[in-house]
């Protein structure tokens, strides 16, 4: 340890929000700080985010300091940890350390996006110790709703630093290791510095239910079901779907896998061994032809997007697979804060074709991967931290934690967001800079900021709708032709049964009109007046005012 060489971190994404988790770690001196970056995840697009279909985080100090950056170690397989690499590695591109299943996965990724930048992966096994450039790590096993999540173990000069990523205690995950307790307790006797740590459940008391709980539950459900069943869940719970499965193979039903996604996952899945003695998955075109008592489709769609196989179902428009009256539909999953319309349009949409929906409010049909409170408190009591910074929630999780934490007598209980740059040794934990952080926008190919235009303008023509007007003037100012407009988004009619197209040409020949022949020479003024005028007469009669595009033609005498 060099005079001058501190430990930091920084967070980028995932405090104070759920989803599109990004944390760095920062060791030496502050002009030759050498980086590690912990994750890489996307969020879910909102409605209030028209055309986008996924939010990253902005890394632009990340990027700025690629030549520093030692390596990005993934937790684990969820998309709000490791769902931006393709977005954001390109600006990076540091070698990159995941756990076989990730691994699978990110590759399964590759080979169906074309176009994906070709991420060079090492492949790390649980519970191993490895070394990042300047920085020494090891994965802990825990467990949560995938395979192979780990903590990060990060030892440093000034004793050990724990990034939880995602966990919870239980006894009975359903597939792969439990939380190492053991190793855990190991960890706090050597000594931990800080312990970087999950606050999504920390408003919960107690223990999270276990995986084995909610597998007996579906057992039941799925065995007293008189027709087909559909189950959506999250791709990645491999648990949940090797329960699933085991419940169908008892029910003496064959199990149809619907869309990439969970088929992907499943291949991935099966070439590890988390689906050995399990017979072969069905393709969706068997949907259709099995028995209605001998089938059971997996798919994604729980969280309501609109592309997946789930909603296209409830519309009426899927090819291969359709709900009739009495067949169960079972969401085995908690809808994420921001989804719930999105999911409770679906779930309305499936009852109106006859179906019986089960969600989690109905029946045990899912459990959170997520600590609750006791958990929490189990944590710190084997890892004893001298330093407590909640992370992976919003600004009520992340508070709630540092309350418990103050609580149970955590010497230092510091309270983060994204861009606080905290020390964490030598010394007291101290905010020592605040960087640059937000959002970036997927759209379509394009990775795109926020405060980009496009957005913006979506948003305002989803409100007030947009109208065009294409006006031709000699050179002299002459009105040669009738202007033409063209009115999207805006009512037919107004109060009166007026048609709108009428009301908006009235108000371009009265703005031309208003104006004398030689200023409608200029172009600029002629637009300015055609737009203030339309705007003015549809606010008039609807109340709302639309974007304009005002075309005008000088053509020569």
């Amino acid at each position: 340890m060099a005079d001058g060489d501190d430990l930091v971190f920084l967070p980028l994404g995932g405090v104070g929000e759920i989803g599109m988790n990004l944390a760095l770690y920062g060791y030496g001196p502050r002009r030759t700080r050498r980086w590690l970056v912990v994750d890489m995840g996307v969020s879910f697009s909102t409605e209030n985010l028209p055309g986008i279909d996924g939010v990253v985080p902005d890394i632009q100090f990340l990027a700025e300091r690629r030549d520093r950056v030692d390596g990005i170690v993934i937790t684990h397989a969820h998309e709000d940890h490791f769902g931006a690499l393709f977005d954001l590695w390109p600006r990076v591109k540091a070698p990159v350390y995941m756990t076989p299943f990730a691994a699978g996965l990110l590759k399964a990724k590759q080979a169906e996006e074309p176009g994906a930048p070709k991420i060079p992966v090492e492949v790390i096994d649980q519970g191993k110790r490895f070394t990042v450039g300047s920085f020494d790590l090891e994965f802990v096993p825990v467990a949560h709703s995938l395979p192979e999540p780990n903590m990060v173990a990060i030892r440093t000069p000034y004793g050990i630093v724990i990034h939880t990523g995602d966990w919870k205690l239980d006894p009975a995950p359903g597939v792969g290791r439990p939380t190492d307790e053991n190793r855990l307790a190991e960890l706090g006797r050597e000594g931990v510095r800080a312990l970087i740590c999950d606050s999504t459940n920390a408003v919960r008391d107690g223990v999270s239910p276990s995986e084995g709980e909610v597998a007996h539950s579906l057992e039941r459900l799925i065995l007293e079901a008189p027709h087909r069943v559909v189950v959506t869940s999250f791709s990645s719970n491999i648990a949940r779907m090797r329960a699933v499965a085991e419940a169908a193979k008892r029910a003496g039903r064959d199990v149809v896998v619907v869309g990439r996604a969970i088929r992907r996952a499943a291949d991935v899945a099966r070439e590890l061994g988390y689906l050995d003695g399990l017979p072969d998955f069905l393709d969706q075109e068997a949907y259709g032809y099995l028995p209605r008592n001998k089938v059971l489709a997996l798919m994604t769609g729980s969280q309501g997007e609109p592309r997946a196989a789930l909603a296209r179902i409830a519309n009426k428009d899927h090819r291969a697979v359709s709900i009739a009256q009495g067949d169960r539909v079972i969401f085995s999953s908690r809808t994420i804060p921001g989804n719930e319309r999105a999911v409770n349009a679906i779930v309305n949409a499936l009852i109106d074709l006859g179906a019986e929906v089960i969600t989690d409010r109905l029946a045990l049909v899912h459990t959170s991967g997520h600590p609750r409170r006791d958990e929490l408190r189990q944590l710190y009591d084997w890892t004893k931290p001298a330093i407590v910074i909640p992370v992976h929630g919003e600004s009520l999780h992340l508070h709630e934690q540092a309350k418990l934490a103050r609580s149970l007598g955590i010497p230092k209980v510091v309270e983060v967001r994204n861009g606080d740059m905290t020390r964490l040794g030598p010394g007291d934990p101290e905010l020592v800079e605040k960087v640059p952080s937000g959002q970036l926008y997927r759209d379509g190919r394009l990775i795109v900021r926020s405060d980009s235009g496009g957005v913006g303008d979506r948003r305002r023509l989803a409100f007030s709708g947009a109208v065009s007007v294409a006006i031709v003037l000699s050179e002299a100012g002459v009105v040669l032709e009738d202007p033409t407009a063209v009115l999207l988004g805006l009512p037919d009619k107004d109060a009166e049964g007026a048609p709108m197209l009428e009301t908006v040409l009235d108000a371009v020949d009265e703005a031309l009109d208003s104006l004398p022949q030689p200023r409608r020479r200029d172009p600029g003024l002629v637009r300015e007046a055609v737009q203030r005028a339309v705007r003015g007469t549809v606010n008039a009669t609807w109340g709302k005012k639309p974007a304009m595009i005002v075309h005008v033609t000088h053509v020569a005498d």
